[in-house]
């Protein structure tokens, strides 16, 4: 079952979801919006060779181009050692373009740090550090939990896939 916002607001004082920092005024009916860290990276291919840079977001924003990929980080530290997480966009976003977390939604129970954001936009989207970006759920789980402590859960900073390969 999906936890309601009141329901967030106090496993969050119980300790039993962390969110640093917390504010009330972020609290949904059944989610918490978290917001967009200053680290990003950008994605360039020069001569069929990839790399990824990683910039700090200016205060005056920075815009993304159409049909890239981006990566970039929470600014909240988010997660559970009770709950599952799902990390989404907001369909206000949405609606003007920018689409978060496409391919990997899913928080497993026992991660809690920054996430990596992935970012795609539509058109030109200029972003700026701590905007609220999208929104995060949590889940209870039902039978056993074995606390996720692999892959990326150790990152506090947006993380290049592991599997990343030039070509």
């Amino acid at each position: 079952m999906i936890l309601t916002g009141n329901e967030i607001a106090r496993e969050v004082k119980r300790g039993n979801i962390i969110i640093k920092p917390f504010y009330q005024k972020q609290v949904n009916p059944n989610s918490y919006n978290y917001r967009l860290g200053n680290e990003l990276v950008v994605f360039d291919v020069t001569k069929g060779i990839k790399t990824a840079k990683k910039i700090k977001i200016p205060e005056k924003g920075y815009i993304l181009k159409p049909s890239k990929a981006y990566l970039a980080g929470t600014y909240e530290i988010l997660g559970s050692r009770k709950y599952t997480m799902s990390l989404i966009g907001r369909s206000s976003l949405g609606r003007l373009g920018l689409f978060l977390q496409i391919s990997a939604n899913l928080g497993h129970t026992g991660s809690v740090h920054r996430w990596t954001l992935e970012l795609v936009s539509a058109k030109h989207f200029r972003i700026y550090p701590n905007m609220i970006i999208g929104q995060i759920s949590f889940w209870d789980n039902k039978g056993d939990i074995n606390l996720y402590t692999k892959g990326y859960s150790s990152y506090n900073k947006p993380k290049v896939s592991k599997l990343r390969r030039n070509r």
